[in-house]
């Protein structure tokens, strides 16, 4: 059995290709109620990368047959001595040394780049036996990657929404943000918001709890937020967005957004909810969800499912999801490497 590893990139679109097939059948495998793997958010990755990320990509065949990709992300604008890696293996193909050979060949890429540590995401246990480590795991205690940061994913079911208990969650969240109002918007950020929600996005890393993970907060301004719209947008993305606005200082303190894969109508991401220190104790993150959740099935009828992330230390954000209808479906592991 010969396994090669080539490097590859936004010109070699046969690359591209082999490696979505591989990141399309590991997703059918492994995560089977999730959105379709995508190949317009695959390739996306490398015609329309997120502002100040350089990606480098290796594909790898056994006996010329494609069996695995790693993309590594080097951020470029900030945590310039870190990375983040998503390394997949073919289903055929595990436990071949597949893994192994693309792993080691990153390392000496971070290391010629002068990175000091990388990290990934993976689901910690299988999905079929929650009491069994995932492959993923295992493969991460081999290379001595520490889990720095557990995370929980939670699921709502929209047919299972109390609607009357979301009533009275927002008039009670209303009641408390007097001196506020609710605006909504898809898609692109408008004009005359975008300083707020750069501020607000910035803070994400800075208020949000990360365990162990060696990440500093971004310096996020207007252009790197349209930098990051337009990404999304190649990537099929189809977005919602709440946001509360202060009335006496016209900034907008708080805001979240809700996204959908270009391969799912039935399926939704509750991505970030943020809220201005300033501006807490009011209610306000329960208020703009609540909005923002109704606003998104107001467009989008067919959506039967909402996953979110949160740290499983979070546990404020968490008492909202609950409140919600958000229920635990599996547990997943920040890894983290020094190179």
């Amino acid at each position: 059995m010969a396994i090669t590893i080539t490097s590859f990139g936004a010109d070699d679109e046969s690359a591209i290709e082999q490696a979505f097939r591989v990141g399309a059948d590991y997703s059918a495998t492994d995560l089977p109620d999730y959105p379709p793997f995508s190949r317009q958010r695959f390739a996306s990755l490398f015609h329309q990368p997120m502002p100040g990320t350089e990606t480098l990509a290796l594909l790898a065949h056994v006996d010329g047959v494609p069996a695995g990709y790693l993309l590594l992300d080097l951020p470029q604008l900030d945590n310039t001595e870190n990375a983040s890696a998503e390394l997949v293996v073919h289903p055929d193909h595990r436990r071949r040394g597949v893994g192994r050979a693309l792993f080691e060949r990153g390392l000496r890429l971070l290391r010629e780049r002068g990175r000091k540590r990388v990290s990934a995401m993976s689901r910690a246990h299988l999905r079929e036996d929650p009491d069994q480590p995932a492959p993923a795991t295992r493969f991460a205690a081999t290379v001595g990657a520490v889990d720095a940061l557990a995370d929980v994913r939670r699921r709502l079911h929209v047919a299972e929404l109390d609607q009357a208990a979301l009533d009275t969650l927002l008039a009670d969240a209303r009641s408390r943000a007097t001196g506020y109002e609710v605006l909504f918007w898809r898609g692109n950020t408008p004009d005359d918001l975008i300083a707020d929600v750069a501020y607000l996005d910035g803070r994400l890393l800075a208020d949000a709890p990360m365990g162990d993970l060696a990440w500093e907060p971004e310096q996020v301004d207007a252009e790197r937020v349209r930098g990051t719209e337009r990404a999304l947008e190649a990537r099929g993305k189809r977005r919602y967005h709440a946001g509360v606005r202060h009335r006496e200082s016209g900034r907008l303190v708080a805001w979240t957004l809700l996204d959908m894969s270009p391969t799912a109508d039935w399926h939704a991401f509750q991505q970030i909810t943020i809220v201005d220190p300033e501006h807490r104790g009011r209610r306000l993150g329960l208020l703009t969800k609540i909005e923002n959740l109704r606003h998104l099935l107001a467009h989008e009828p067919a959506v039967q499912v909402i996953d979110t992330f949160n740290a499983d230390s979070n546990d404020h954000m968490i008492t909202i999801n609950e409140q919600l209808g958000f229920r635990v479906m599996d547990r997943w592991s920040n890894w983290q490497l020094d190179v």
